[in-house]
C-alpha cells in the first residue's frame, strides 16, 4: 500500500470512529432527591454502573462520606440543584414531603422523566397518604408535579433486599414492576432498572401502581419476571 493510500486509509478510520463516538447516546444524568437508604443504594448502583449520579438532602453536607466513597462520578447538593442536574430524577423521600417538594420543584421538573420511589404511610405521614393510597399513589403523587413524565417503580422492594439481589449471578434476576402512562420515560427508567442489575416489567399506566404499593399484591415480594406476570395474570 502507498504512502498516500495508507495516509487514506487511516483518515477514513480515523472519520468512521469519531462518527461512532458522535452516534453513541450519553448516559443520563441522574439526580436523588432523599440520601437515604433507597436512595443511596440506587444511587450506588447506578454510579457503579458508570451513571453519574447527584445526590440531595435537606443537609448535603452529611452526604460527605457517600459521595467520597462512590468517586467522581457522585455529587451532592441540594433538592434543586439534583432537579436541574438529572435528566432523570429519582424521588426517595418520605411521602409527606412530596406536595411541598411539588410546590417548590413542579416548574424545574416538567418534561423531566421522574421515577418516584416513595412510598405512603399514614403512620407516618398522615392524611396524605391515606389520600394516596386511595386514590392509587402513582396517580396522587404525579399531580403534585404537573408536566413531570412521571414512573411509579422500586418502591415495593426494601432497600436492603435491591443491596442484596442486584445483578444476582445463578439465578434469574430479581423483577421490578414499573408504572407510568409515558412510554418514553418508562423505557428510560427501564433502562435505568437493568442497569442497576434487575429485570424491569412494565405492569401498565400509573393507575396499575396501586398493585406494587403498601397493601398492595406486589409490595415487597421479591418475584422473578415469570412469577410476576403470573401474579398479575398474563
Amino acid at each position: 500500500m502507498s504512502r498516500m493510500a495508507s495516509t487514506l486509509f487511516l483518515s477514513c478510520l480515523l472519520l468512521l470512529t469519531g462518527c461512532r463516538h458522535a452516534l453513541a447516546e450519553p448516559l443520563p444524568r441522574i439526580g436523588i432527591i432523599g440520601a437515604g437508604e433507597m436512595g443511596g443504594t440506587l444511587g450506588r448502583l447506578w454510579v457503579n454502573a458508570g451513571y453519574s449520579v447527584f445526590f440531595a438532602s435537606r443537609h448535603p453536607q452529611e452526604l460527605k462520606p457517600l459521595v467520597s466513597s462512590l468517586g467522581p462520578r457522585a455529587q451532592a447538593g441540594s433538592p434543586l440543584q439534583a432537579a436541574q442536574y438529572g435528566d432523570v430524577v429519582v424521588m426517595a423521600v418520605p411521602y409527606g414531603a412530596l406536595p411541598v417538594l411539588g410546590k417548590q420543584l413542579a416548574g424545574t421538573l416538567r418534561g423531566k422523566v421522574v421515577l418516584d420511589v416513595a412510598n405512603p404511610y399514614p403512620q407516618r405521614d398522615g392524611d396524605i397518604a391515606r389520600q394516596a393510597l386511595q386514590t392509587g399513589s402513582g396517580i396522587y403523587s404525579a399531580r403534585l408535579f404537573p408536566g413531570a413524565r412521571w414512573v411509579r417503580g422500586f418502591n415495593s422492594l426494601a432497600a436492603s433486599s435491591l443491596a442484596a439481589t442486584a445483578h444476582q449471578t445463578g439465578e434469574e434476576a430479581v423483577a421490578v414492576p414499573l408504572a407510568g402512562d409515558d412510554k418514553g420515560a418508562l423505557d428510560t427508567v427501564a433502562q435505568l432498572t437493568t442497569a442497576a442489575g434487575f429485570t424491569p416489567v412494565v405492569v401498565g399506566g400509573l393507575a396499575a401502581a396501586a398493585l406494587f404499593q403498601p397493601g398492595g399484591p406486589l409490595f415487597l415480594h421479591t418475584l422473578t419476571a415469570d412469577e410476576l406476570n403470573h401474579a398479575i395474570d398474563r
